[in-house]
Parts: C-alpha cells; sequence; structure tokens
C-alpha cells in the first residue's frame, strides 16, 4: 500500500485552480456592469478589490478549519461540531440557499443565452427548454465524479478565458475614455450608489462551497488549496476589472438604466454591447464567451452544492449513491428554472444575502473556534483576531446593506 501512495501522481494544482476560477468566473459577471453603474468605474473598482480580498480570507478560514476533520466532510459536519446545531441549522439555510438559487440563476442564464444564441442563427427554441436541457448536461457531468467536473472545467474555463481575451482584447480597442471616465456628465454623483454593489462583489467572489470538494479532491494538503484558493480568486479579480473597462468603456452609464429596467439578463447586456460595437465578430465572440461563462460557474457551484447535500443526508459516493445526490441538487432548481426563467439579476442580488453568513460570518466564528479547540495545527490563516474581526464586519456590512437595499432606504441609480 506504502507503494501505491508514493507513486500515485497526486492531482495537478492547475485542475484546483480551474476549479475555483471557473465557480467564481461565470455568468455572475454580467450583473456586475449593470448593478455598478450607479458607482461607476473606479468606486467599482475598490468595492471589488475589497470584496477579493475579504472573501479570500474567509474562504482560507473555510480550510482551516475544515483540515480538523476527516476528508469529505462538509459544512454540516465541521459547523454542527464546533458552532453546535444552532448555528449549523443557520449556516445550513443559507448554504442552501445560495448554492440552490445560484444554481437557479444560472439555469435562467444558460436558457437565455441558448435562446439568443439561437436567435442569431435564425431559430426560435424557449429560454426555459434551453436552460433545462443544459442543466441535465451539468446534472450527467457531476454525477459521474469530481475529477470529471475539474476536467471539463479545465476545458470550459480554458476555451472561456481564450474568448475572454479575443472579446475584450477587440472591446478594448473599441473603448471610449470619455465613456470610462463618465467625463461629459455635470456633477454626477457616484458614492452615494457604492453600498448597493457590495452584495453583487460578494455573490460573484462566491467559491466557498468547493473547499471541501478540494480536500476531497487533494487531500489534507493546505498549502496546495491555499495556492489553488489564491491564484483561482486573483484571475476573477483580474478578468473582473478587465469586464468592467471593456463594458463601461463601450455603453455610456446612463444606457445601463435601460438594460437594468429590462431584467438586466444576460442577453440584453449582450445585445447592448453589440449594438454599440456594431462588429459581427466581436458580436459572435460575446454569444460564445457568455455561453463558456455560464457553462463553467454552472459546474463549479453546483460541485459545491452536490458535494454538501452528500454530506447532509450522508449520501455514499457510489453510482446509485450519486444518482440520490443529484435528484436532490438539479430538481429543485430546475423546476425554479422553468417556472420563472429571467429571474438572473434577482438571484444573484438574493444570494448576496445569503452568502453573508455563509462565506463571510460563519468561516469567521469557525476559525475562532478552530482555534480553540484544536489549536488548528495544520494550517492557520495570518492576522490572529484581527483578520477574523475584519470578516466578521465585512459579512455584517454586506447583510445590512441588502436589508436596507430591500426596504428602498438605499438610492438606486434611474
Amino acid at each position: 500500500m506504502a507503494t501505491l501512495s508514493t507513486t500515485q501522481a497526486s492531482p495537478s494544482i492547475f485542475g484546483g485552480i480551474m476549479i475555483i476560477g471557473g465557480t467564481i468566473i461565470g455568468a455572475g459577471m454580467f450583473s456586475l456592469p449593470v448593478v455598478m453603474s450607479g458607482a461607476w468605474f473606479f468606486w467599482s473598482l475598490a468595492a471589488l478589490v475589497v470584496t477579493w480580498f475579504c472573501m479570500l480570507h474567509s474562504g482560507l478560514m473555510i480550510l482551516e478549519a475544515n483540515l480538523n476533520y476527516r476528508v469529505g466532510s462538509s459544512f454540516d459536519t465541521v459547523t454542527k461540531d464546533l458552532l453546535g446545531k444552532g448555528w449549523n441549522l443557520i449556516n445550513g439555510l443559507s448554504i442552501a440557499f445560495v448554492l440552490y438559487i445560484l444554481t437557479y440563476a444560472y439555469i435562467s442564464a444558460s436558457g437565455s443565452v441558448i435562446h439568443h444564441t439561437l436567435g442569431k442563427m435564425s431559430v426560435d427554441f424557449p429560454a426555459r427548454f434551453a436552460g433545462l436541457i443544459f442543466a441535465l448536461i451539468v446534472a450527467f457531468i457531476v454525477w459521474l465524479s469530481t475529477r470529471a467536473v475539474s476536467r471539463m472545467t479545465t476545458i470550459v474555463l480554458g476555451a472561456k478565458i481564450l474568448t475572454f481575451f479575443m472579446t475584450f482584447g477587440g472591446l478594448m480597442w473599441h473603448v471610449e475614455p470619455a465613456t470610462l471616465l463618465d467625463s461629459k456628465a455635470i456633477n454626477p454623483s457616484y458614492f452615494p450608489y457604492l453600498l448597493m454593489t457590495l452584495p453583487f462583489c460578494l455573490a460573484s467572489f462566491g467559491y466557498h462551497g468547493n473547499v471541501p470538494s478540494l480536500m476531497k479532491y487533494y487531500g489534507k494538503d493546505p498549502q496546495t488549496i491555499k495556492r489553488c484558493l489564491v491564484w483561482g480568486t486573483l484571475m476573477a479579480l483580474v478578468l473582473y476589472i478587465i469586464w468592467l473597462v471593456g463594458s463601461m468603456g463601450n455603453i455610456p452609464r446612463s444606457d445601463f438604466i435601460a438594460i437594468a429596467d429590462k431584467g438586466g439578463n444576460i442577453d440584453v447586456l449582450v445585445g447592448a454591447l453589440s449594438g454599440v460595437l456594431k462588429s459581427r465578430a466581436l458580436d459572435l465572440l460575446l454569444i460564445v464567451f457568455s455561453n463558456f461563462a455560464v457553462a463553467s460557474s454552472f459546474l463549479g457551484v453546483t460541485l459545491g452544492l452536490f458535494d454538501y447535500l452528500a454530506d447532509l443526508f450522508k449520501f455514499d459516493d457510489s453510482p446509485m449513491g450519486r444518482l440520490k445526490t443529484a435528484l436532490v441538487t438539479f430538481i429543485p432548481p430546475m423546476l425554479g428554472g422553468v417556472i420563472w426563467p429571467d429571474g438572473f439579476i434577482y438571484a444573484i442580488g438574493f444570494a448576496g444575502l445569503a452568502a453573508t453568513i455563509w462565506a463571510a460570518i460563519v468561516p469567521a466564528l469557525l476559525a475562532k473556534a478552530s482555534r480553540k479547540k484544536f489549536g488548528s495545527p495544520i494550517y492557520r490563516v495570518w492576522g490572529g483576531n484581527k483578520m477574523i474581526v475584519l470578516i466578521l464586519i465585512f459579512g455584517v456590512t454586506n447583510a445590512a446593506i441588502h436589508i436596507l437595499s430591500s426596504f428602498d432606504l438605499l438610492p438606486v441609480y434611474h
């Protein structure tokens, strides 16, 4: 056995980076220019950097706590042991809500993107059924194995990055500095709209459900998993910034109001960019990129939900056990996608509220409890208690912003 274990090749770090990057960089990025149009470029840039820093460290805190448990343990096991049944119930509901609603959001997004793509070929295919078929394909890949998701995500994310740079390389050539800087506006106001962007930024850096999945993939190897989180999230940050420059540098700030009024779904934004650029080649690249963006996020988010539900219901890793997990994972959001196919922006926003509990508040509490109970001998996030307090403040602030927004107590750009 010792000989087998030492000669067996360990999984490549590239696959882990692709799982994290693929989960983050996806359909959610299409919501960013729309919700950030009020704060515009520089304030939005600041919000992205702060969110990236906090979300990276909250993910590392989940890793710190998870390393004290057997490989395969997910949030249900770890939270129940460290924080008790009350917090585990709250955290479990928030995880299920976030991952289910993001899965629904990507079914909605995939339906709209496929409908838009086929529409360019003069084929009228209903968006809700396009999303349903796409979901069934993803369900099959997730059912196969984590390795299958990693390989497929690597292919899809590689194609997405290639089409991203081809698309936004073209977009960059069309960027108008006056549009990006909003220099024609008279006495513009940006800062009041900054707070509204934060929950969407938080939702757009969601990968935390994949941390236990990476431990199943690499074993208890904190440095390798840490590198996956750092490089995966950094890749997302850089591509988000390029995306903001490309979109805000081509679409005037005032035009985003009409995009938001139409629901802000991916096909509306892609159509707006196509209308501004008037380039058939770039239009085609945008369509291809949007398809790959939805696919990679869909795979990553559903893998996290799949592993969480397997741990929650104690389904085993046999083909029948994975089939049970797949049914519980995909049937509820697929029904939502068929009944209400145009809820992308709303779903991303609500995911940001629930994610504050699961991706910010609970990770900080887990790190604190883990250090008290185990001493965190395998790995400990730097910054001590100050970092824990910072992540808690970040999470509570995001939750408060979303609650205030729900009661129309924050300014909205319109």
